[in-house]
């Protein structure tokens, strides 16, 4: 029972409806109580002649009452503890999406979409049964079971109903040790559903490359692998969960058993009346639903018991990165400088950045170049403050990165990824994701600065199209082209585009380079590319390599030098000339 102390604060929380809730719930077992009463008299007055027709009406009326009563109190409790319920989940929901947000990419490195997608929906549909229906039956088994057997002992016979509560300690026994092994079961298939989820996630993300590379056979069997795992520990939960059903029911029996026995002995010894024996039959058939209650109750507080371990853990994972106590609350404009000592991964032995220095004045453009896995990426990272953890600092406008609220810093940069990510909705709503309130004009100018305007314009719904997830229904240099206007709306003080011209021709790559620098005057730009005619106007260029500063200066001057950067764009030229037939 230890997740009702761990739901402790909830309960606080919604103490009114759960006591109100509670109360109900108390009025209704007494209620439960009535008719039992009523049919051990009825039977008594039957076999001493005594019964009238004024008698039958005033029984009849009671029970009517009572069944009205409870009829209308049962409605009440469900919205006070099942409303109550439904709460949870929102709130625990709420909290999990606000810590997915706050979370940094390392996080996400370490943990699956489908494992997380996982807690967010059966885990929280597991807790919320618990405070539902696990509250329900504990209540209602205890509340019940113990108005009926105060009833059986003081209105009919103590004696009688000791003797019929002889199998019960067995019952809390056997039941106690099937919730143990049903927590661990549940545990493990909730993990295997994780892991089944991230599986199906991962294929329908990735259909088009296993349809590729024809591994439809392989994947199928795979998923089909994971899928009869699930099985398999789920028939492991449900073969423990079965056992309680049987286990109390003989229980049951026992006691009744016991009942017919020993009632039958005592009726003939002119202890009971034969009227009382059947009220006490019929106050134990009452039992038999707090006992299978109670059994229930095992089987919902263990997975929820479960379900919440896994969300609290998942919650107890610190954000790495946070505001400082000492943040100032100012959108940050100006020359940014970068002083790196080294920058190693978290979980990474070598250094990806090392004796990284150069400023960047505001208004300039600063081209960043190097083969893959050279550190570009990583570069622009750190001014994100995607990682955090290297040894020297990064100053924008005077002031480290950490000295500024967290919004703010990235209010001011527009970032367009190397992985083009569009939501599945219209066009005209994924280029105003940075900017909400933009009117159409707005969102139709920076589609122009983008180059992507007139395509647009081709489709059948023009900006209205339903772009499918991950604007899987758009080339390419399509996406490229709606995540920089996107990113251009919000008119930031530096724009980082990472290597996001790949996918378009050169000619729409000079449309678009010229068009940022006639509308960006005055703001900075920061370029990472493999092809150097889209950095090659830049005010600096550095090269890295292996995490190094390997060549810096403008184009004119890494002309001047026989080094990676004039080799490497001379072959790109000749590439070029040889893709036009040499003209």
């Amino acid at each position: 029972m230890r997740v009702f102390l761990d739901l402790g604060w909830f309960f606080k929380q919604e103490k009114k409806a759960y006591i109100f809730g509670v109360f109900i719930l108390l009025v209704v077992a007494f209620l439960q109580l009535v008719p039992p009463k009523i049919i051990g008299a009825v039977a008594d007055h039957i076999k001493g002649g005594t019964v009238t027709k004024g008698l039958l009406i005033e029984w009849g009326m009671i029970l009517v009452f009572v069944a009205v009563t409870m009829y209308v109190l049962r409605y009440y409790w469900r919205i006070m503890i099942f409303g109550s319920s439904v709460k949870l989940s929102k709130i625990l929901r709420n909290r999990l999406y606000h810590h997915f947000t706050n979370m940094s990419p390392a996080f996400y490195q370490k943990s699956r979409i489908g494992d997380l997608m996982a807690h967010a929906t059966n885990d929280l549909q597991a807790i919320q049964q618990t405070a539902g229906a696990g509250v329900l039956t504990l209540v209602d088994s205890l509340s019940t079971g113990g108005f009926v057997i105060i009833a059986m002992a003081l209105t009919i016979s103590w004696k009688l109903t000791l003797i019929c509560l002889i199998p019960m300690p067995f019952m809390a026994i056997l039941t106690s040790w099937f919730g143990t092994m049903l927590h661990k079961s549940f545990y493990k298939a909730q993990e295997a559903f994780s892991s089944l989820n991230d599986k199906t996630q991962e294929s329908i993300s990735g259909i088009k490359v296993i349809k590729t590379f024809g591994q439809e056979k392989e994947e199928i069997e795979d998923f089909r692998k994971q899928s009869e795992d699930v099985v398999q520990k789920n028939i492991v939960v449900a073969k423990i969960d079965s056992l309680y059903d049987p286990t109390i029911s003989i229980i049951v029996g026992i006691s009744f058993f016991l009942a017919i026995v020993f009632g039958a002995k005592y009726v003939l010894a002119g202890e009971l009346t034969i009227g009382q024996l059947i009220s006490f039959t019929t106050y134990l058939g009452l039992l038999i639903w707090p006992m299978l209650a109670f059994g229930w109750l095992f089987n919902i507080v263990e997975r929820g018991r479960a379900s919440y371990d896994r969300v609290k853990t998942l919650l107890s994972v610190k954000v790495d990165i946070s505001d400082d106590n000492q943040a100032i609350n100012v959108v940050p404009q100006g020359d940014i400088k970068y002083e790196i000592n080294e920058f190693t991964y978290p979980d990474e032995t070598e250094p990806i950045l090392k004796n990284i220095s150069f400023k960047l004045h505001k208004g300039e453009t600063l081209g960043v170049v190097g083969k893959t896995g050279s550190g570009k990426t990583t570069l622009i990272k750190l001014l994100l403050r995607e990682f955090e953890g290297y040894n020297g600092h990064i100053l924008f406008g005077g002031r480290t990165l950490q000295e500024y609220k967290l919004e703010k810093l990235r209010e001011a940069i527009g970032y367009v990824p190397q992985d083009h990510f569009l939501f599945s909705s219209t066009i005209a709503e994924n280029i105003s994701f940075t900017n909400p309130c933009a009117d159409r004009n707005e969102i139709e100018e920076a589609a122009r600065l983008a180059n992507i305007h007139e395509d647009i314009k081709q489709f059948t719904y023009g900006y209205e199209t339903i772009v499918g997830e991950r604007g899987v229904s758009l080339s390419g240099g399509q996406k490229q082209r709606i995540s920089i206007a996107r990113a251009l709306l919000m008119d930031p003080e530096v724009l980082v585009l990472d290597d996001s011209l790949s996918a378009v021709d050169a000619k729409t790559e000079e449309a678009i380079l010229s068009a940022l620098r006639q509308n960006r005057e005055g703001k900075t730009t920061i370029i990472t590319s493999h092809r150097l005619s889209a950095i090659q106007h830049a005010n600096l260029i550095i090269v890295l390599e292996d995490g190094w500063i390997k060549e810096r200066g403008t184009h004119d001057e890494l002309m001047a030098h026989d080094g990676w950067y004039k080799e490497m764009y001379l072959r790109q030229q000749l590439e070029e000339l040889v893709e036009h037939g040499g003209h």
